[in-house]
């Protein structure tokens, strides 16, 4: 948009005239041929048959000629657009980079909404100095509010993710940007879903689930009503905890203690699935569930064990189990630990501990596993 100062002088850029030119240039050539036509050509003005029909078969040809030049305009139009918002989609929504702090890092997302690359879910994993920070999430619809809301939660995530000291120093600030976030929704400030949304603001919630990779390898995690992932380790899979998790984020308030679950050390080959409900919800034609854990224990009896290999394996069977696309968003996040050293002799496995809750975890005392 071209705006002017009041009282100044109306130049119009070169630029811009430059890109207007070839689009009028078709136009103006096919009205002032048609006009040409009437004016200076006999057969415009002769009552015979024969002469009307080669003036309609000229029209018809000026005016096919203006209508295919319209269509092929707004289908760059269309292409430009689409370009634009999937670059905008692959911004908000970014793949995770091959490595982050030593993990291998895999992930995918599918949209039930045709056309859309992104939708309710989200993800990210960030290296920091407190750790490797992941986040998963499922915020309650589809379409632009539920867009708007990733966009919120993710942007929150990635300041958190690097100034908070404490896993729930983040989970905080995730809690106040959703309730920013609903607050403008309220009171109808620059929401795109417009009228369109999935329900009123108060009904809006999006579960999250924290994850804390230290790099000694210990686990800690804070649950927001998202399901628990899924530790790889040896040739079977098993949740990470189960804990009750906490409310989602959004309908109410969070508790004024927060309890991370901790987990004994990640050890090197070990890997973590992160997943959305969509993932275990989706059905097939006979609607049965998909068998998530019978999927990730044949995952990790391939090998090579590789984050990518984990998360075609789950893929492969998913799309086979539904018969094409999922009717729900799918989000999956794979985390393999790839560190070479540490405590645990290469080729023996340290005692297993299980999944503990604390309100306060230390760094890595109460991360290691018993001699």
């Amino acid at each position: 948009m071209i705006r002017f100062k009041p009282g100044a002088p109306r130049r119009v850029p070169p630029r811009f005239l430059s890109s207007r030119v070839p689009t009028l240039a078709v136009p103006t050539a096919l009205g002032a041929t048609a006009v040409a036509y009437r004016l200076t050509c006999p057969l415009a003005h002769d009552d015979a048959l024969g002469a009307r029909l080669v003036s309609s078969a000229v029209m018809c040809g000026i005016i096919t000629g203006l209508v295919t030049h319209v269509r092929h305009r707004l289908l760059r139009e269309l292409r430009r657009a689409r370009q634009v918002a999937e670059a905008a989609q692959s911004a908000l929504l970014r793949p995770p980079p091959p490595r982050v702090d030593g993990l291998a890092a895999a992930a995918v997302h599918l949209s039930a909404d045709p056309g859309a690359r992104i939708g309710g879910d989200l993800y990210e994993v960030v290296a920091t100095e407190h750790g490797v920070r992941a986040v998963i999430g499922d915020v309650r619809g589809h379409g632009l509010g539920a867009v708007r809301t990733v966009a919120a939660v993710l942007g929150s995530f990635r300041e958190a993710a690097h100034d908070e000291a404490e896993l729930a120093g983040v989970l905080r600030r995730l809690e106040r940007a959703m309730a920013r976030h609903l607050r403008e929704r309220a009171h109808g400030g620059h929401d795109p879903a417009g009228p369109a949304q999935d329900g009123p603001p108060g009904e809006e919630f999006v579960t999250v689930l924290l994850l804390e990779i230290l790099p000694d390898g210990g686990v800690r995690a804070l649950n927001c009503g998202h399901p628990w992932p899924h530790l790889l380790t040896g040739a079977r899979a098993e949740p990470l905890a189960r804990t009750d998790p906490l409310p989602p984020l959004g309908p109410f308030p969070l508790p004024s203690e927060l309890p991370a679950v901790v987990r004994g050390p990640l050890l090197p080959g070990d890997a973590l699935v992160l997943h959305t409900d969509g993932v275990e919800e989706a059905r097939n034609a006979e609607g049965r569930f998909f068998p998530l854990r019978d999927v990730l224990t044949e995952a990790a009896r391939e090998h090579p064990l590789t984050a990518r290999s984990v998360l075609r394996t789950v893929l492969t069977a998913l799309l086979r189990h539904t018969a094409g696309p999922p009717k729900d968003d799918v989000a999956l996040l794979i985390l393999r630990n790839e560190r070479h050293g540490g405590s645990t002799p290469a080729g023996a496995r340290a005692p297993e501990r299980p999944a503990t809750t604390h309100p306060h975890p230390h760094p890595t005392s109460r991360l290691q596993s018993p001699a």
